[in-house]
């Protein structure tokens, strides 16, 4: 790389390391480099704008995955993405985000896969070796302590030493060794720095004593410090706009506060990245032929079925027998319109969404299967259905849509430069099928004009001036008008969108539509009625974009709105009901013991309908086991802080988050971490464990095939008085297993050396006496082993 460097000037070099636009780092023709071009991808691959012809394959959450408990799973999905970056032309995914789940309040909690290092890095290192198997980069975010949204910009999170060792910084160091190419720095502060300024993390434990060789790019806008970023390990500030360096780095190089050859080697780190993702001629890239075409389809099905936590099963109601059902009642708004993947930058626009009412009357063609909305929990009113012209103003592009909504980051549809935009309007023209009045709601951000039937009904700035533009994406306004319509009477609708300059690079639109209908109590009693005629109800609840998203967090872990009262009223009426609960992190299920059966689903995917009625009937087992700790009341929750105090969270709990602190309050959860129950029974026959593996051997006792996640836990049996902290017990490793009826398999579970270890200003063997547990979950043990280290 040295003779390429060689021949760029300063201000070359500084171009390399900053955004040329939204998404991607500039071309250099003469070295032979091409641009880079990288895109969100937690769960899907959006690709840099918003390109309704060409949508993304759409994966269950990132909580989804962990949920599997599966590496391999993870491997797979991470291939797909691959797949799809190439498709798109994008050559550095921004994921996975390996960040704990430190407390169920936090708003991107979905997009975590668990309160766990160890598993959140097992799961991280699958994805990340299966993307890159298609020659495309991964960045794995937000280095480090970004566990919560509030103030994320700013807040200074206090960890100690030890904590940010063993917990935080644990699953980053597992993805580096599994040779990851990208890291991406958080916007917060930790112990006082700025991490896109962290010099000790990101340079000296990173770079140094990990010996990552990759790249470190800043989270959209970190960076804001020239000299302190460029000295802190940061190697690409993006994007373009608000960009501290260019310019103002040149400057500081030629002034002697940042040395150029640090620039050089920030410089050769992105050279080498476009070496492996195949830019840079005469450089071979680091994968020479891909992996076959996956089938997205078939993944996201895969991946949502394993997922899902059987949480409660009384009497063995699921799975349902198809035969033996001639009514069947869906009840919830989220059993239509379904919610299948997080807010903020984890989203996506999929190709099809399979909702589970439609999921179920497909599967069911021999019953009826009917609907009732019970109680709407959602606080915006969902985008009015239809073909919808959309027209780009100042620019003269159109473009269809299938309902009323537009939202992008990024590069405009179409190619159109952002300040040829002066803003768009939404067309179309809807037929009521109920007399009386309508609701239209707008929402979204900017200046709107709503007209009806020719009349204008909305004029007006949803969010006033000097909004921040995080909170104009991530918390939308909305205004609503009702409209008095006859039934099949035609009647055409506009909402024009002005764009501010310079801002149509983020834009979110949506015209809203209720159509008139009975009252809130008139929902729930049809619910209850239905039920109550049903030979099963199945209740489908959740959360919203509005409670639980990227850009803020939960102030409550209850489900909104009507729906605990909703469950409870179906449940006295139809005892074999049965709720899931499609939220990406944990809610309160005060009704939980009151009902036939639970069924946790996350954000399940675009396959969401079709993988939650195969489970549910017994085609496929449920696959998943808890990658986090559900309480039974918010009170009981060992960690929930996230409001910080004079611009500080301090993680004063040290060691002792998710059940590491569950097990020392003694308290015990609504449901325990690893908990899940299948179609089958396992009796778990004998353990042998050494301090570098645990041998299981295990045998499927029930009538079906079925899959099981064999845990195993280790901790000291004898704490001593050196070390107070120490937590009881830690997942040491897992490995998910397989069998059919009577069948009996042993499983090899390698334990890593940390396993043994604590941090005390380097890694540190504790000895004495440990107990080595085989476990189904935390709270369920199977098989224990003695060891003496």
């Amino acid at each position: 790389m040295d003779h390429l460097i060689s021949r760029l000037t300063l201000e070359e070099k500084v171009s390399l390391l900053g955004g040329q636009d939204f998404w991607s780092l500039p071309a250099i023709p003469r070295i032979g480099l091409r641009s880079l071009v990288m895109s969100d991808g937690p769960i899907g691959v959006r690709g840099t704008g918003w390109a309704p012809e060409d949508p993304s394959i759409a994966l269950p959450s990132p909580t989804a995955l962990a949920a599997t408990w599966d590496p391999e799973l993870a491997r797979t999905a991470g291939r797909l993405l691959g797949q799809e970056s190439r498709r798109k032309g994008v050559h550095l995914l921004l994921g996975p985000t390996v960040n704990l789940q430190r407390t169920p309040l936090g708003g991107r909690h979905f997009e975590c896969y668990s309160e766990d290092p160890l598993l959140s890095g097992e799961i991280g290192a699958g994805f990340v070796t299966g993307v890159q198997e298609h020659g495309v980069g991964t960045t794995v975010k937000h280095l480090v302590g970004n566990d919560f949204e509030t103030d994320r910009m700013t807040v200074d999170v206090r960890i100690g030493e030890r904590a940010l060792r063993e917990l935080y910084l644990a699953p980053f160091e597992r993805v580096v060794a599994a040779g990851g190419w990208g890291v991406m720095s958080a916007y917060n502060s930790v112990n006082g720095l700025p991490m896109a300024s962290h010099g000790p993390l990101q340079s000296d434990v990173l770079k140094d004593e990990w010996g990552f060789d990759g790249i470190v790019v800043s989270d959209w806008r970190a960076a804001r410090d020239t000299v302190g970023a460029a000295l802190g390990g940061l190697d690409i500030a993006m994007p373009a706009l608000e960009n501290p360096w260019g310019p103002e780095l040149v400057a500081a190089v030629r002034s002697g506060e940042v040395p150029e050859d640090l620039i050089d080697e920030k410089v050769r780190r992105v050279l080498r990245l476009a070496g492996r993702v195949g830019l840079l001629d005469g450089v071979p890239p680091a994968v020479a032929s891909f992996p076959a075409d996956l089938d997205g389809d078939a993944v996201a099905h895969t991946v949502a079925a394993r997922s899902f936590v059987l949480a409660r099963n009384e009497h063995d109601v699921l799975p349902l027998e198809p035969a033996a059902l001639t009514r069947v009642a869906v009840i919830g708004a989220l059993a239509t319109d379904a919610r299948v993947l997080g807010g903020g930058s984890a989203q996506v626009t999929p190709p099809h969404v399979i909702s589970p009412l439609e999921g179920l009357t497909r599967a069911l063609p021999g019953a009826d299967v009917v609907h009732a909305v019970g109680a709407d929990p959602r606080p915006f009113l969902p985008a009015l259905a239809g073909p919808t012209s959309v027209t780009l103003l100042g620019a003269d592009h159109r473009f269809d849509v299938p309902s009323a909504a537009v939202r992008w980051i990024g590069d405009l549809p179409g190619g159109i430069a952002p300040e040829d935009m002066t803003g768009l309007e939404l067309r179309t023209t809807f037929t009521p099928r109920q007399d009386g009045d309508h609701i239209f709601a707008v929402s979204g951000f900017g200046t709107f004009d709503l007209v009806i039937g020719g009349e204008q009904r909305y004029s007006g700035t949803l969010h006033p001036p000097g909004t921040g533009r995080a909170d104009l994406l991530l918390s939308p306004r909305e205004q609503r008008t009702t409209v008095a319509l006859a039934a099949g009477v035609p009647v055409e609708v506009m909402l024009r969108q002005t764009i501010r300059p310079g801002m149509a690079h983020t834009v979110s639109a949506t015209l809203g539509h209720r159509a008139p209908g009975v009252s809130d109590d008139g929902l729930l009693a049809e619910a209850v009625a239905l039920a109550a005629g049903s030979d099963v109800a199945i209740v489908v609840v959740g959360t919203t974009e509005q409670v639980e998203s990227e850009g803020f967090d939960r102030t409550s872990l209850a489900l909104p709105g009507r729906q605990d009262e909703l469950v409870a009223r179906v449940a006295e009426a139809n005892p074999r009901t049965v709720v899931v609960v499609n939220a990406g992190s944990p809610v309160l299920l005060p009704w939980a013991d009151e009902v036939a059966a639970v069924l946790l689903t996350w954000f399940p995917g675009q396959e969401a309908g079709a993988a939650l009625a195969d489970v549910l009937l017994g085609a496929e087992e449920p696959g998943g086991r808890l990658p986090t700790t559900w309480p039974r009341r918010e009170e009981d929750c060992p960690v929930l802080r996230v409001v910080p105090w004079d611009g500080i969270v301090e993680y004063d709990e040290g060691l002792f988050i998710g059940y590491r602190a569950w097990d020392r309050a003694g308290t015990p959860p609504r449901y325990a971490f690893g908990h899940g129950l299948g179609y089958t029974t396992w009796r778990y026959d004998d353990l042998a464990a050494t301090t570098t593996e645990a041998v299981v051997t295990l045998t499927n006792t029930g009538s079906r095939p079925g899959r099981e996640v064999v845990q195993v836990y280790a901790g000291p049996t004898r704490p001593g008085p050196a070390d107070p902290e120490r937590p009881a017990r830690r997942l040491a490793g897992f490995a998910p297993v397989e069998a059919g009826p009577g069948e009996t398999v042993t499983v090899r579970i390698p334990l890593p050396g940390r396993t043994w270890q604590a941090w005390d200003d380097g890694w540190r063997t504790l000895p004495g006496a440990y107990a080595v547990t085989a476990a189904h979950a935390l709270d369920d043990p199977r098989l224990a082993a003695s060891l003496e280290i």
